[in-house]
């Protein structure tokens, strides 16, 4: 009998963290098959100046959003700007696939990149 290491791992541990996953299409379709998966866009190149609440409202345009968290990365010696790193999450695949395809996004006045991801779904959003 062969029992998948990784699904024995995958349902003994509890996620302290919320994992980031970019996957294509067909992949994500599987998983989902197996896992309860929460779907959104990661936001790479956000202004220091943009916060949560501008996040949201952006993004609100193509969906419902269930969670919206910012962290600021510090500024280092060969940046002359510190950057931050959003990630949205939405209530639904097709509202999240809408938003990425919606792209090039501008936010805070700034072209941003946004990943298509998706996340095992967690208790706590703000994981």
């Amino acid at each position: 009998m062969y029992i998948s290491t990784t699904s024995v791992v995958m349902e003994k541990m509890e996620p302290q963290r919320r994992v980031y996953i970019f996957l294509p299409k067909k992949h994500r379709t599987a998983l989902a098959k197996k896992y309860k998966l929460d779907h959104g866009l990661v936001i790479k190149d956000l202004s220091t100046n943009v916060n949560e609440g501008i996040l949201q409202a952006y993004f609100r345009q193509w969906g419902s959003i269930t969670a919206c968290t910012i962290k600021k990365s510090p500024q280092d010696s060969d940046s002359k700007s510190a950057s931050a790193l959003g990630y949205v999450s939405f209530s639904s695949e097709e509202e999240a696939d809408t938003a990425d395809w919606a792209g090039p996004h501008y936010i805070g006045g700034m072209e941003v990149e946004a990943k298509r991801v998706v996340s095992l779904k967690m208790d706590d959003p703000e994981g």
